[in-house]
């Protein structure tokens, strides 16, 4: 316990409340808006689109995520499967899929094009410019897109719409850390990604872009990405540099995840956090404040009152309990380990936080790679740098 003035102890209760105040009010509003479409589609009727997908290597549910691609319904699309390395342990599943599925109009585009930092980038850009279509869908290889994956996308696209997009969904979690890899998914990114976009500050994410191909041809097209080293936030500043909005679809697509380890949880966290950072640093700040676990035990060592240790951790209930609430009416991952997965993923939020302003480098898909801002000086990077 801190002694400290009485005023002091005020102050300390009157920031916490605000703080759990907002995150309450974020998790209600996320939970008003998702599932709900809104107002009608702008999206022309039918219109053909192509889907590209980079590819590299297998994953736990390649087989599945794969398959989903060739049994969406839909009038007219085409898929572009884009792989960099020719000796791609993918390729023998995905020709298979392929050969089975020759009624929908498919393509695979081998080698990637080095237009920067970022090897996703790399890889979609030869697939980009293949694609026939004026509306093109870019998806992560491990979105697992349900049959009305396309209509879904395009029944968010409004007037003002730039971009629609999906923040991942973890689902399917086989152990632990899985669940604490949702915890970080759902009720916490994906939340503040609608609260945001409800408020009107819609954020796009990498996972499942819809682009109207001469709008972004129009700004540079796809090549112009690569202005960030994350092509969701180039995206966003692009969009948003045009008058457009981002809109998110009304309920966001899944992420089968299977086994996690910490190390796997550790380094993915932390490698988004370092890029929101550097692209968004204004509103990366205030996550210091996003998980429950900070503020109410610093209160709580601050006061050092035992009406002050009830309050806090009614005010824990309440926010663990709507979190709870949030999962369940979006028909999220819901399990008794859950609630133990909020703590640990919120006793991880700070070393997490600090660590993104600490450093500079990240690891991405086994490229070693400094992301300070295009304007800042180089600094050289390798794998002990992450």
């Amino acid at each position: 316990m801190i002694a400290t003035p009485e005023s002091g102890a005020s102050a300390a209760l009157a920031l916490c409340a605000l703080v759990v105040l907002i995150n309450l009010a974020s998790l209600a509003v996320a939970g008003l808006r998702i599932g709900r479409r809104g107002k009608p589609s702008a999206f022309p009727a039918d219109a053909p689109v192509s889907v590209v997908r980079p590819l590299r290597g297998l994953e736990s549910f390649s087989e599945e995520t794969l398959l989903a691609s060739f049994q969406l319904d839909y009038p007219a699309y085409e898929l572009i499967f884009c792989v960099a390395d020719a000796s791609d342990p993918i390729l023998p599943l995905l020709e298979r899929m392929r050969a089975a599925h020759r009624h929908i109009p498919s393509r695979l585009i081998l080698g990637d094009e080095r237009i920067g930092g970022n090897p996703k980038l790399n890889n979609c850009v030869r697939g980009w410019e293949a694609a026939r279509y004026d509306w093109v869908i870019l998806a992560d290889s491990n979105v697992l897109m349900p049959a009305d994956y396309i209509q879904q996308m395009q029944a968010a696209w409004r007037g003002k719409t730039g971009l629609v997009c999906s923040t991942p969904i973890g689902a399917q979690p086989e152990n632990f850390f899985a669940e604490v890899e949702c915890a970080f998914l759902n009720t916490l990114q994906a939340r503040w990604q609608y609260a945001g976009e409800a408020l009107g500050l819609g954020f796009a994410q990498g996972k499942s872009m819809l682009w109207h191909k001469p709008f972004l041809e129009a700004r540079g097209g796809i090549r112009a990405l690569n202005a960030e080293i994350a092509e969701d936030a180039a995206a966003t500043k692009l969009v948003r540099a045009a008058g457009k909005r981002v809109h998110l679809v009304a309920s966001p697509f899944r992420q089968p995840l299977g086994r996690r380890d910490f190390s796997e949880v550790w380094s993915r966290q932390v490698r988004w956090a370092r890029l929101r950072r550097v692209t968004f640093p204004l509103f990366f700040a205030p996550e210091i404040g996003i998980g429950a676990l900070l503020p109410l035990v610093l209160t709580g060592l601050v006061v050092g009152t035992a009406e002050a240790a009830l309050w806090l951790t009614g005010a824990g209930a309440l926010w663990y309990g709507a979190e709870m609430a949030l999962a369940a009416r979006a028909g999220w991952h819901r399990g008794p380990r859950l609630l133990l997965a909020f703590l640990v993923r919120d006793a991880l939020l700070p070393a997490i936080w600090a660590s993104a302003w600490a450093h500079t480098a990240i690891v991405w898909r086994g490229n070693p790679m400094d992301i300070r801002p295009r304007d800042a000086a180089p600094l050289g990077t390798g794998p002990s740098a992450a």
